[in-house]
Parts: structure tokens; sequence; C-alpha cells
């Protein structure tokens, strides 16, 4: 699909903050009025499938997180902020970058994500709720649609994948810079910042949404505030968050003048969102050994509750380090005194499946969908105990019984994928597998998993027409963003 030639159309915001002046030299276009409703600009199928295509450009270029339990809490609370924004009934899909650099990032079609990084410096889950909160009202008041110069026609695959790899340059200079190269070569500018009114409209409408959303307002100046301080102790290696995301001390002190006009009250952090911390530090952690040790110390100090989430921490950190029979005395221990803590009870079916020992890992998954019906992370998990206990037809079933937003994800069409291979269904498990390689930016790989799919043997007339319509799309793709290199 073609953007329109004349149109003005969507591009990407990347920052929280004003962006410096870029060491290459771009024209800048000023920003249209976007209070048109009209879908001039785009039409909301334009943006829908820019956004698809966005998404899948980070995934072919930087380490999305896959895990079920961190993808339900980041959506949990991203679900939560846009239901008490003033777009309620916009779509959002909310993610988690796993990377160390302090980055957050809202795309088209309403695509925000947050790095791993940035996740674990924050103190309290309100400070990741107003960078999130911040993010949605970008989105929400249409400051993403920036106006850029093309004297060629791009490709919503090719401008989506261009997009992202400005987006990955704050990250990868080298990625960064190959980009810009790619714009030049492309007679193509973008422009890819915030005016200062964009940003106040953002902070204020982002409040507000924080509030109504029962999170602290106070966490919004308190946040950037650390930011900036933390900002004099990098030296040469400041991270490129706070080069291209400067955080001002008029900023902070509108944002705290705002905060101080709502009451003030106590905002305890959710579990879930202290639990989410630790299972993320676990699987960043660059030394088994030494995110081991910081949990073990945290596991005497703090409050109860605080103390808890370092065991839970230090048994994920057994599990990662292959020590089965620790990790499962820590969760069991856990599981007795909060029986109904379904982090710690899937840990322990976790650690049985992890350790080969599919029949108890196959009941306990069981019995955790049975006790949490509507935990869609638990059920994928599920799927996977069942595909180990060579129960593939009761895997299927469970895979169509997800959610439609559940079924977008790519590890649905990887897990069915894997489910009709163990059916022996040849063609319907390369066919799945070619949805998995589109969905994560491999769409060569796609297009061969769909070849293998139509030499399969014994294939009926609507499948031979599904696959003949998705090769068709596939190659399409691939032309256009070959046309537009």
């Amino acid at each position: 699909m073609k953007f329109k030639p004349s149109a003005i159309t969507l591009a990407l915001s990347l920052a929280l903050f004003p962006a410096p002046q870029q060491a290459v030299e771009i024209t800048k276009i000023e920003l249209p009025d976007m209070g048109d409703s009209s879908g001039a600009l785009i039409t909301p199928a334009e943006e829908k499938e820019f956004g698809e295509a966005f998404f899948r450009s980070l995934h072919s270029q930087i380490s999305i997180n896959q895990d079920a339990e961190i993808q339900h809490y980041i959506q949990t609370i991203g679900e939560k902020l846009v239901a008490n924004s003033d777009a309620p009934s916009n779509p959002f899909h909310f993610f988690v970058v796993l990377e160390d650099d302090i980055n957050a990032f809202a795309g088209p079609g309403g695509y925000i994500g947050v790095n791993s990084g940035l996740i674990l410096i924050t103190e309290a889950e309100s400070e990741l709720a107003s960078v999130m909160a911040h993010e949605i009202a970008h989105v929400t008041q249409r400051h993403l649609y920036r106006a850029y110069e093309a004297s060629s026609r791009l490709s919503i695959p090719t401008a989506a994948a261009t997009l992202a790899a400005i987006l990955l340059g704050t990250q990868s200079p080298a990625l960064g810079q190959a980009a810009i190269v790619a714009i030049q070569a492309g007679s193509v500018q973008f422009q890819i910042d915030f005016t200062r009114e964009n940003e106040a409209e953002a902070d204020r409408v982002g409040m507000q949404t924080l509030a109504a959303s029962q999170y602290d307002p106070r966490s919004m100046p308190t946040f950037f505030e650390r930011l900036q301080q933390s900002s004099r102790y990098y030296g040469q290696n400041i991270p490129e968050f706070l080069r291209t995301h400067p955080v001002t001390a008029s900023r902070i002190s509108d944002t705290r003048g705002r905060a101080e006009t709502y009451p003030y009250k106590q905002y305890p952090d959710s579990l879930g969102y202290q639990l989410a911390k630790a299972k993320i530090r676990v699987l960043t952690g660059k030394d088994n050994a030494d995110t081991l040790k910081y949990f073990q110390s945290r596991s005497i100090q703090g409050t109860t509750e605080q103390r808890t989430v370092a065991r839970y921490g230090l048994g994920l950190s057994e599990l990662n380090m292959q020590k089965y029979n620790e990790a499962e005395a820590i969760f069991e221990q856990l599981i007795k005194e909060y029986p109904n803590q379904p982090q710690y009870i899937t840990a322990l079916a976790r650690t049985a499946l992890e350790s080969k020992n599919y029949t108890v890992a196959l009941a306990r998954y069981k019995k955790l969908t049975e006790q949490f019906p509507n935990n869609e992370a638990i059920k994928l998990e599920y799927v996977t105990s069942l595909l180990k206990a060579g129960k593939p037809e009761l895997a299927r079933k469970t895979l169509l019984s997800l959610k439609p937003k559940t079924q977008q994800q790519p590890i649905y069409s990887q897990l069915l994928a894997q489910v009709y291979s163990d059916l022996n269904h040849p063609a319907e498990s390369h066919r799945y597998l070619a949805e998995y390689y589109y969905a994560t930016g491999q769409t060569k790989d796609a297009i061969l998993q769909i070849k293998l799919a139509q030499k399969s043997k014994g294939l009926n007339f609507q499948l031979s027409a599904i696959l003949n319509e998705r090769l068709s799309f596939f190659l399409n793709q691939e032309e256009e963003a070959r046309l537009n290199r």
C-alpha cells in the first residue's frame, strides 16, 4: 500500500521531551493543525496498517519481551490509563523492550513501548504510569502526526522500517546513522520532535489521566527531577535518552505546580508492579551470580512485602541458573504463605516444566487455569505444558479459546505452528509459522514457509486459497520494500 502522493502523512514521535538539533541537517516542517478528524491526513485503515508495520520492524531489530506475565502486566496498566484518558475507545498496544537504556516511545497506531531499563529505575508504580500517561497523551492529542517531504512515494512497510530505524538510533548510533543515510538516499526528509507546547500539553493531559487512574500526580515531577539529578554522574557516557530527552528545571517546576493542585494521599504500589520488576531484573541481568546476590541482600531487609518480592526474585534467579530444587523450595514456601498469588503458583509450575517434569507441570498448570480462568498469560504457559506433555489437540483448543487481543501476539502463531506440527498437519504448521515470521518482521522467511505449505500433500480448496492469498500479500510487501530501498 502506498501513501497518497500529495497527502501529509503519519510520522513517528520518538521523544518524551523536545529533541535537540540533529547532527545531520534536516529540513523542519511546521506541525500542521491536528484538529481535523475527517481522516484527510491519514485514514484509520492506513494508521492501523502503519502501526502494525512499525511494530513488525521493531521486532526484527530489537528484543521485544515475549514473557506472557510481563506483557500482561504492562498491557493491564496501559489499559487502565487509556480507560481514564480523553479517548478511551482508541486502540492501544503496550509492550516492553528488553533494553537497558532508559527510554519510552509512542509509535503510529497507538503502539507504546517502554524499555526495561526505564522500568527498573522507577521507584514507584506511579512513576512508570506517569511516563505511559505522557505517551498516551501524545497519541490522544494527535501530536504523533508530523509532516514530512517526500520526492518519492514510500510504501507503508518501508516508511515504518525507516521510522523504527530512526527510533533505534537513540539506542544505537550506528543504526541511527544508517537510517539517515537511507532517508537521504530516498530524498525523504524527516523532522521528528515535539514542540514545547506539545510537551506541556502532554504533561498536563497525562497528569489528568494519571490522577483519574488513581496514580500519584506528584510522581511525574519526582521522576523527572531524579532523571535530571542522575544525569550529572554520567559524564561523557550519559544515556542517549538524556541527550535526546532533556529534563529542564522549568519542566519540573511546571509539572510540580500542576501536581500540587491535587489532594495529597498515599498511593501504594501494586504487588504486580513489584513482581514484574523482579522478573524483568532476572530476564535482563547480565550476570546470574550478581542478580542472585541482589535478591539475597534484599530478602533480609525492608518491609515484609519487599522481602517477599525479593524471595520471589531469588527463586526466579535459581530457576534461571537451572537450580530446580532450590527454586522449587522457595516457590512452595511462598505459596504456603500466599496461596492465591498467581505469580508464585505459576513460577512453581514453570519450575516443573523447565526441569522436564512434564506430568507435574501439566497438573499444576491445569489447576492454575481453573483457579484463574481469565488469566491469559497462564493459559499461554498451559499450552506450552500441554505440548511438552504430548497433548496437542487440547493445546489447540486452549489456543483457540484465547481472547482476540492475545491471538494477535506473535507467540500465538508460534504455538499454533507447533500444535499443527505435533498433529502431523504440516501445511497448517508452515502456514502459522509464516504468520509468526511476518509478525516479527521476517517477511522472506514467511514467504518460504508459505511455499513449503503449498508443497504439502492433501491440501483442500479452502486452505489452498488461503495460502495463495497470503503468499501474494507477502510477496507484495517484500516487493514494495525492495523498490523503496
